[in-house]
């Protein structure tokens, strides 16, 4: 079993460098997505969801990761290219070695006005 950690820093490598195959690998296919922007409950429609936010991203600036159980917080600021960075918390659940659940908050303002 691969250690929850190093999935969940693959989701955000594989975000980062827009490797959509290797992202969608590590989603369970009925993963759940909840966040400011949208409200998901597949793997496709998560997938994307991060496609299209990768049309703006720019870089995923990680400052803090901690590991509860199945649960792993990331904290990090969303670098877009039309907004200033945006602090932001992703609270994943893994099992199995595959991410079941992702809840993200950050303040959407800036990114839906440049839109």
């Amino acid at each position: 079993m691969t250690d929850i950690r190093e999935t969940s820093a693959a989701y955000f490598t594989a975000w980062k460098n827009r490797d959509f195959d290797s992202l969608r690998a590590l989603l369970a296919d009925d993963v759940t997505f909840v966040g400011p922007m949208a409200t998901l409950d597949n793997a496709d429609d998560c997938v994307a969801g991060l496609t299209g936010m990768s049309q703006i991203l720019d870089d995923i600036d990680v400052a803090k990761v901690a590991v509860d159980g199945d649960d792993v917080l990331t904290w990090f600021d969303l670098h877009t290219t039309v907004a200033p960075p945006a602090p932001t918390v992703n609270w994943q659940t893994i099992v199995d070695g595959k991410i079941v659940a992702i809840r993200v908050a950050f303040d959407p303002r800036a990114i839906v006005a440049a839109g």
